[in-house]
């Protein structure tokens, strides 16, 4: 499977998020104003906005499909990243919404109970998100897409909400019904908490940000490399859902450079076979007698 099918096979994920916010805002939304509960309707507006993140997060896809041309050299692939890093804003405009909300009516003093079909209802749409979360996060892993992650993380965050919700909601039939109000002020910072994550690691990739294990693990690979006597210097950043890496070796100075050539292709092969590398650009060096002199 070639890489714009994976991404092909990552749209299906985000129209899946996409079906499920539409049904479970509007479930949430109506019966939240039914059952006045607070938090209920908190959560809707979170999933009604999760429609637009959702949106991006298809929108990025689709454009990291479009091949190279002269002005992007190695694809569009970074689209879905920004695509990710989108999502995260439009969650902590929502986060922000929902806990000046909470907050102003916690100072308006309403503090009615609200109906207890209004827990049922939360986790009903708890485990389906769950459900959502489980299918995005497995299909992002296997196809190693960052904007299909992003979506799962806020699948995850939105099931954890409506269990915090629905919390809330039984704890006010016991004679604690500002717990309610409790309830869709952690809504709001949950909802905040995964926007902040989501645009870390957007903005750590986007800066050509790598994690410095998987450059050890990298490194480790080339070293074992038949040929390669000293490796120099090992780069690597992140390209939508692939990883770009350039390598620097020191062979044997006496060999051809038909030889040399080949050493490079078997790091590259490794590289790609092991770590499902898209791009190696091996630069290689002549080890010299005296480089093996100690100092």
């Amino acid at each position: 499977m070639n890489a714009y099918e994976e991404i092909r096979k990552g749209e299906r994920g985000a129209w899946i998020s996409i079906a499920a916010y539409l049904v479970l805002s509007a479930f949430k939304l109506i019966c939240g104003y039914l059952f006045a509960s607070s938090a209920l309707i908190a959560d809707g507006i979170n999933n009604a906005t999760d429609i637009v993140a959702s949106v991006a997060v298809l929108v990025g896809l689709r454009i990291s499909q479009k091949p190279p041309d002269s002005d992007h050299a190695y694809g569009h692939f970074r689209a879905e990243t920004i695509a990710a890093l989108i999502a995260s804003f439009i969650m902590a405009v929502v986060g922000l919404q929902v806990l000046v909300e909470a907050v102003r009516s916690w100072y308006a003093g309403d503090y009615a109970a609200p109906n207890l079909w209004a827990a049922g209802v939360a986790v009903i749409c708890a485990v389906v998100m769950l459900g959502v979360y489980r299918y995005n996060s497995r299909l992002a892993k296997k196809i190693n897409s960052q904007a299909l992650l992003a979506a799962a993380k806020d699948n995850r965050s939105d099931a954890w909400v409506s269990i915090g919700a629905a919390l809330g909601i039984v704890g006010a039939q016991f004679g604690l019904p500002w717990l309610d109000k409790v309830a869709a002020i952690l809504v709001g910072l949950l909802i905040c908490k995964t926007a902040w994550e989501i645009f870390r690691d957007s903005t750590h990739l986007l800066t050509d940000g790598f994690d410095q294990k998987e450059l050890t693990d990298l490194r480790s690979t080339v070293a074992r490399v038949p040929g390669v006597e000293m490796i120099k210097d090992v780069k690597a950043r992140v390209h939508g859902s692939h990883v770009l890496v350039d390598v620097v070796i020191e062979v044997d100075g006496r060999l051809t450079l038909v030889q040399g050539h080949e050493i490079c292709d078997q790091v590259e092969e490794r590289l790609k076979r092991s770590h499902n590398i898209m791009h190696v650009h091996v630069h290689v060096e002549p080890r010299t007698e005296e480089a093996h002199q100690p100092t």
